[in-house]
C-alpha cells in the first residue's frame, strides 16, 4: 500500500476541523515516518513499552495519544511520551495521572473512554455512569479532561455502530452544557478504517485510522481495536 497516498486521500476528505490520529500499533518507524511525511500529525500508538521504542527515533515531530488501555504503573512513562491519554476509565488511573502531572508541575489532557456497547470485555466508563465518574475526577486538579473516546462494538456492517456514536456524541453534548471545574469538552474521539466516515457524520473531530493507512496487518492474540 502506499501509505502517502492514503494519507493524502483521507485528509483531503476529512472536514475543516477534524483530525486525523494514525493508529500505528506494530507498524514500523519507516512505515510511521512515510505517514507523517504525508501531514500525519498525531500518532495513536496502544501500548505505552512499543510507543517508547518509537518516540526514541521520531520525538516531538507529532503529537502522540494514547488509545489503548493504560495501567496504573505505566503513567509516569506514558506521561513523558504522550501528548494526551484518550482512554482515562477509572479514578484509580485519573489519580495516578494527577499525582504524577503535579509532580511534573504540568496540567494532563485526557479524554474518557466511553463503553459505548456496555461490553463486559472491554474497558470505558458505562454511558449511565459518566456524568458521576466527572464529577469524581474533578477534584484533581492536575488533569483536565478535553472530551470522550468510544471504540464502539465490532460489527459486520459499519451503519450498525451509528447508535453508539450517537449515545457517546449525546453524553459529549450533555456534557458541554455543564460547567465542571477542569473539564472543557472539545475532543470527540470516535470511529476506524470501517467507520470513520460515520463517526464525523456523528459529530467526531478526532478519528483513528491504522488499516486505511498502513493496509491490513496480522491480527494479534487478545488484540484491541482502539485504532482501525
Amino acid at each position: 500500500m502506499n501509505i502517502e497516498k492514503k494519507v493524502k486521500e483521507i485528509l483531503k476528505e476529512l472536514p475543516v476541523g477534524v483530525e486525523l490520529v494514525a493508529a500505528t500499533k506494530t507498524r514500523s518507524i519507516e512505515e510511521i515516518n512515510q505517514a507523517i511525511k504525508a501531514g500525519v500529525k498525531i500518532i495513536g500508538e496502544n501500548y505505552v513499552q512499543e510507543a517508547e521504542e518509537k518516540f526514541r527515533v521520531i520525538g516531538k515531530k507529532v503529537k502522540w495519544h494514547m488509545i489503548g488501555h493504560l495501567q496504573k504503573n505505566k503513567v509516569k512513562k506514558a506521561l513523558e511520551i504522550f501528548d494526551m491519554i484518550e482512554t482515562v476509565d477509572s479514578t484509580k488511573l485519573a489519580r495516578e495521572i494527577d499525582k504524577i502531572s503535579k509532580k511534573e508541575g504540568i496540567v494532563f489532557p485526557v479524554l474518557i473512554e466511553i463503553n459505548s456497547g456496555k461490553e463486559e470485555q472491554k474497558s470505558g466508563v458505562l454511558p449511565e455512569n459518566v456524568e458521576s465518574f466527572v464529577e469524581e475526577i474533578t477534584k484533581f486538579e492536575n488533569i483536565k479532561v478535553e472530551g470522550l473516546m468510544t471504540m464502539g462494538p465490532f460489527v459486520k456492517n459499519p451503519e450498525e455502530i451509528k447508535p453508539y456514536f450517537e449515545l457517546t456524541r449525546e453524553l459529549f453534548e450533555k456534557l458541554k452544557s455543564k460547567s465542571y471545574p477542569n473539564v472543557e469538552m472539545k475532543y470527540l474521539s470516535m470511529g476506524m478504517t470501517d467507520t470513520w466516515k460515520i463517526a464525523i457524520e456523528e459529530g467526531a473531530n478526532l478519528v483513528r485510522i491504522g488499516t486505511g493507512i498502513f493496509g491490513p496487518r496480522n491480527p494479534e492474540p487478545g488484540s484491541n481495536r482502539r485504532g482501525g
